[in-house]
Parts: structure tokens; C-alpha cells; sequence
């Protein structure tokens, strides 16, 4: 039997509910680049660098690297990022 990493469980299950709505409008034609989409979300976030290396839970110097595009951020740290830049709109509504 495959055993699932409950983390990994707990992010697909709330970037469903999450997005449910924009999973269904979305088309393979419009999937963005990995650096595109993280420059959006982190300038979407609207925190200091430090500050939001801390909400992702990596280094400081792990953000710079995506800043700089040295590192390609994997789809599930792409996830937490949409589901950091939600919570962070939620609240301030």
C-alpha cells in the first residue's frame, strides 16, 4: 500500500477548495512559467521578502533564488504561494 504524505494531502485538498472555480477555467494553452507566476504571487503578497519567507516556511536566500530564476520553484511551493496570496486577500476584506 502507497503511503501519501499527509502535507502534501492537506495542500491538494485546500488548493481544491480553493480554487475550484479557476481549475475549471484554466487551459493547458494557458499555464504560465514558473518564475512568471512566482513574481506574480510574491508581488501579490505584498510582503517584505523576509516576511514572506517566513509564511512559505524556506530561507530567505531560497526566495532570492527565485527572484533571481537560479531556482525553479516546484509546483507544490507554487501552491502554498496561491493559497499564502489568498488568505492574505481574505483577511483584508
Amino acid at each position: 500500500m502507497e503511503s501519501k504524505d499527509p502535507m502534501l494531502e492537506l495542500l491538494s485538498s485546500l488548493e481544491q477548495i480553493v480554487f475550484k472555480d479557476l481549475s475549471q477555467t484554466v487551459t493547458p494553452s494557458q499555464k504560465t512559467n514558473p518564475f512568471t507566476e512566482f513574481e506574480r504571487l510574491r508581488k501579490g503578497t505584498g510582503l517584505k521578502i523576509d516576511d514572506f519567507a517566513r509564511e512559505m516556511g524556506v530561507s530567505v536566500a531560497l526566495v532570492h533564488e527565485w527572484e533571481s530564476k537560479r531556482v525553479k520553484p516546484s509546483t507544490t511551493e507554487l501552491k502554498l504561494m496561491r493559497m499564502i496570496q489568498v488568505a492574505r486577500t481574505v483577511s483584508t476584506q
